[in-house]
């Protein structure tokens, strides 16, 4: 299975259609008899990460085989959580073909801010990392593979760089339009229509204020600072709350662009479409890659979409599930 091979119904195209459908609510209900199997059977799990850090996740084991193909870990994107549409429905099929599931929530996203005192940013990789190592221990089905979507492709394949150092027993790495180069993504939704910006805003600035909320002794952001650009709100997080200095370095920080995986080792495949409205595809181009990386790159497919047809079916859950299986054999 190739990425040249996705093609939507002709009506589907639209890369912003493509990537809206992706996490709606219309998708979501369609397939809700689906995620049944991923969340009648999950294990809520808090993960000691290290330096005091607590994360959560939920761990489904299959049901279907004697012995399980393998543990798969999903990661969601920026202000996403383990009940986003897509990884709910990847999450399914991936325990439907026999692989136990370990779905991890980012420091901040989804249910966890009272977890940890200090906020999420997106340079926190130790923690994911240490997560990783937890799950590896508590959970001894093998091969053990991680997948992302967006900012979580961008941790999967930083967590795979990582992986041999620390110890990791990481058999394989996948990311779907993961974030290459922040400084161009920035650019691209200040560029894309503005609902993009719009949407993500509304999430982070909900997600800021429980935050303050829960820690209010600890200086966040003022009305008017909340009410500021992405831009501008991110330049204001990392001065008062990283040691970055600027925003410049911050988003260097996360950056994989250029020769930045051309040491990873471990077996990874990356996903991403031609048209994605979020990712400029042009960053895929300029990554220097070792042998044991693929880049699959589809003609269309907006961002984490690749809708097939009108039952809203995601061919990304195609491409996991074909490449997985390699794994497995």
């Amino acid at each position: 299975m190739r990425a040249a091979d996705f093609r939507p119904h002709r009506l589907l195209r639209n890369a912003h259609l493509q990537s809206v459908l992706a996490s709606s609510g219309v998708r979501r209900w369609l397939l809700r008899g689906r995620r049944a199997a991923l969340e009648t059977h999950a294990e809520e799990v808090i993960l000691d990460c290290g330096d005091e850090v607590r994360l959560q996740g939920f761990y489904t084991p299959q049901t279907t085989r004697e012995t399980a193909r393998g543990l798969v870990v999903l990661l969601h994107g920026w202000e996403g959580s383990v009940r986003s549409t897509y990884l709910l429905h990847t999450g399914a099929r991936l325990v439907g073909e026999g692989w136990d599931v370990f779905r991890l929530n980012f420091r901040d996203h989804g249910d966890t801010h009272h977890l940890n005192p200090e906020m999420f940013h997106s340079c926190r990789l130790d923690e994911v990392v240490g997560a990783l190592q937890e799950i590896a221990g508590r959970y001894p089905a093998r091969p053990l593979a991680i997948a992302g979507f967006s900012l979580g492709g961008n941790f999967a394949l930083r967590v795979a760089l990582r992986a041999p150092a620390v110890g990791l027993p990481l058999s394989y790495a996948l990311a779907v339009c993961p974030a290459v180069h922040p400084p161009a993504i920035l650019n691209a939704i200040e560029r894309a229509p503005w609902f993009y910006h719009a949407y993500f805003m509304r999430k982070w600035r909900e997600s800021l204020r429980r935050k303050q909320k829960l820690f209010p002794q600890a200086a966040r952001f003022s009305p008017t600072e909340l009410g500021a650009s992405m831009r501008e709100l991110t330049a204001t997080m990392v001065a008062r709350h990283t040691d970055f200095g600027n925003l410049d370095a911050y988003l260097d920080g996360y950056s994989i662009a250029g020769d930045r995986l051309a040491d990873l080792s471990i077996p990874t495949t990356i996903l991403t479409a031609s048209d994605d409205p979020i990712i400029p595809v042009e960053d895929f181009h300029g990554l220097k890659l070792s042998a044991h990386t693929e880049l699959e790159i589809a003609p269309a497919g907006g961002h984490c979409g690749f809708i097939s047809d009108f039952s809203l079916h995601s061919w990304t859950e195609d491409f996991i599930a074909d490449r997985l299986a390699r794994l497995a054999a």
